[in-house]
């Protein structure tokens, strides 16, 4: 029966939190794996997921998830475009992006990266490690047939993940992004709200996390308020790339 199908994952994610949590006290440093010129963000005890760049400079990311919809995406694009924020990424869910594949052409026009947000949006950490590999694949086939470029960049429907994701991941030749600062964009609970949840919380480094999809009603209102006031603080807008970059750059440093 289905209950006992999930006791089983639930007791090997238990043993993976705490393998992730001992993972975490014996990370001392950062080390950038190249493989067939697929860059994955791993440390010492393997592939972790990447929250946010260890930076001084007043940077952040700004991302956007896409799992349905046509009317949201455009009016986004277009504060991007207007506040010349040139360096966005889009995690997009490879089912959105078979049905509206032009809107997807818009976004790389436009100058932005694109992220898998897998196939199906069904949680990973339900799936046995085979179906996990296939919804991966499939995603990058997808995208890579739309925009012609192999995507790395992987953020799990509902973000989840544990160790064995990471893993299967990394396998795959994606780094699992998350975010610093979730915006609660998807909560529709005010354009204000939505502004002071993102600009009172900066800091150097942070990727946060926004919606485009139709059910986010005041994202496309909160967002240019969001980008002034970040710049009237000293911030600018980095990719998410850029941000991985620095990161192995500021941990080489230290050694």
């Amino acid at each position: 029966g289905r209950m006992k199908f999930f006791w089983v994952f639930h007791s090997k994610n238990i043993k993976q939190l705490s393998l992730i949590i001992v993972a975490a006290f014996f990370t001392a440093g950062l080390l950038y794996v190249e493989r067939a010129d697929l860059t994955v963000f791993s440390t010492p005890d393997g592939p972790q997921a990447f929250y946010k760049a260890e930076i001084d400079e007043p940077r952040v990311a700004l991302t956007f998830n896409i799992s349905w919809g046509e009317h949201r995406l455009g009016p986004i694009l277009d504060i991007l475009e207007e506040k010349q924020v040139d360096h966005a990424t889009f995690f997009i869910s490879a089912s959105w992006a078979e049905r509206y594949p032009e809107l997807v052409e818009q976004i790389v026009d436009r100058g932005h990266s694109i992220g898998s947000h897998g196939y199906q949006y069904k949680n990973y950490t339900s799936m046995d490690d085979e179906e996990v590999r296939k919804d991966i694949n499939r995603s990058r086939h997808v995208i890579e047939s739309i925009t012609g470029k192999r995507p790395t960049l992987l953020r799990p429907p509902n973000g989840d993940f544990d160790k064995r994701i990471l893993t299967i991941a990394d396998a795959a030749g994606f780094s699992i992004i998350h975010w610093s600062i979730d915006s609660n964009d998807y909560q529709n609970p005010g354009v204000e709200k939505i502004v002071d949840t993102v600009v009172s919380n900066a800091k150097p480094g942070d990727i946060i996390l926004f919606h485009a999809s139709d059910s986010v009603k005041q994202t496309d209102r909160a967002l240019p308020i969001i980008i002034d006031q970040l710049r009237e603080k000293g911030f600018s807008f980095s990719s998410i790339d850029d941000f991985i970059t620095s990161t192995e750059s500021s941990y080489e440093e230290i050694k």
